[in-house]
């Protein structure tokens, strides 16, 4: 009697789309994401091009679709209640670079081609993350000034500014220095320098 074959699981669309934008997300932080083709995500998830293109029509699309991705993935959680607003902003600054460091590949793609020159929609979903990330930090320091606990000399807005700006640069000179150092401990160092502790 012959040996069972075994049945090769058949995906569901989603959960193939996921696994597309998953494997894309891979690649982007393995090879850089202007080396990442189509063909080559087919072949790390075991597809052919056309069955790629069949859930994505473009590969603008598989971009946008990353996008959308790394947004909720690196979506902090609330902060506990009853913690300080600087105290919140620490914990915020605290798991975005968590979440960076997660997905290596963030840092690449928000300084890829393909975000600045060549997707426009991408461009679009990362500039409303960013200035949703700003608006979030501005309104803790805002907190944090009428707590007594951030100077109130300092303009709530310029601080978010520079506040996002220590993230995002950190990210990148992480993914230069080749990860060699703690990506959060190191930003929570530097946050150090431009606000107060949180009380204890």
């Amino acid at each position: 009697m012959a040996a069972d074959i075994p049945r090769r699981t058949r995906k569901s669309a989603a959960d193939r789309k996921a696994e597309i934008v998953e494997t894309a997300v891979r690649l982007a932080g393995e090879l850089g994401p202007d080396r990442v083709t189509t063909q080559k995500i087919a072949d790390a998830v075991g597809l052919t091009q056309p069955a790629v293109f069949r859930h994505f029509p473009a590969k603008t699309d598989i971009w946008l679709a990353v996008g959308e991705w790394i947004a909720p993935a690196e979506e902090p959680e609330p902060a506990p209640t009853g913690a300080s607003p600087a105290a919140e902003l620490r914990a915020f600054v605290a798991r975005l670079l968590e979440g960076i460091a997660r997905n290596p590949a963030i840092p690449a793609i928000l300084f890829s081609r393909e975000l600045h020159a060549e997707n426009e929609p991408l461009r679009a979903h990362i500039e409303k993350v960013m200035t949703r990330r700003r608006a979030r930090f501005a309104a803790l320091i805002a907190r944090a000034q009428t707590a007594g606990q951030i100077p109130d000399r300092i303009n709530a807005d310029d601080m978010a500014a520079l506040v996002l700006a220590l993230v995002q640069g950190l990210a990148m000179r992480w993914s230069l220095e080749n990860r060699r150092f703690d990506l959060k401990d190191e930003g929570l160092r530097l946050l150090g320098q431009l606000l107060p502790a949180p009380d204890a």
